[in-house]
C-alpha cells in the first residue's frame, strides 16, 4: 500500500524556493549586465557628440582631458561589463542546477500521484466486482 502523503513533500518546497532564489539572482544579474551596457552606450555617445566649437589652445586641452577621462571611463565599464557578464554565466548554471534539482524531485511526486491513483483505481474496482459478483449471486437477484 502506498502511503497517500509524498514523503518528499518538504524536500520538493525547498527545491522550489532555492528554484526561485536562482531565479531572482538571475534576473538581478541580467538587470545590471543591461544597466552596464546601457551606461556604456550613454559615454560613448556622449563622447562622439561633444565636439568644440572654438578650436582655441585651452579648448583641444579639454576635448583631449575629456577623451582621455572618456576612455578611462569606457574601460572601467568594459570591465565591470565583463564581470557582470561571469556574474550571468554563474547565475544561470545555478538556475540550471536548481532546475534540473527541482524538476527530478517533481517527477518522483507525479509518479506517487500515480501510484495513489492507481491504488485508488484497484481499491474502486474491487468494491464494484464485489456489487457485481453478489447482484449475481443465486438467491440474492432481486424481483
Amino acid at each position: 500500500m502506498v502511503d497517500r502523503d509524498f514523503s518528499l513533500a518538504g524536500l520538493l518546497r525547498l527545491r522550489k524556493l532555492r528554484d526561485d532564489q536562482a531565479a531572482q539572482q538571475l534576473r538581478h544579474a541580467r538587470s545590471r549586465a543591461s544597466e552596464l551596457a546601457a551606461r556604456r552606450t550613454q559615454v560613448r555617445e556622449a563622447q562622439l557628440s561633444g565636439e568644440p566649437d572654438a578650436l582655441t589652445a585651452a579648448s583641444l586641452r579639454a576635448v583631449a582631458i575629456s577623451r582621455a577621462s572618456t576612455a578611462s571611463m569606457l574601460a572601467d565599464l568594459r570591465t565591470l561589463q565583463d564581470a557582470q557578464q561571469q556574474a550571468v554565466e554563474a547565475a544561470e548554471a545555478q538556475h540550471r542546477a536548481a532546475r534540473t534539482d527541482l524538476r527530478a524531485v517533481e517527477k518522483l511526486e507525479e509518479r506517487h500521484a500515480e501510484q495513489v491513483r492507481a491504488e485508488d483505481e484497484r481499491a474502486e474496482q474491487v468494491v464494484l466486482d464485489e456489487i457485481a459478483s453478489r447482484r449475481r449471486a443465486p438467491g440474492l437477484e432481486d424481483g
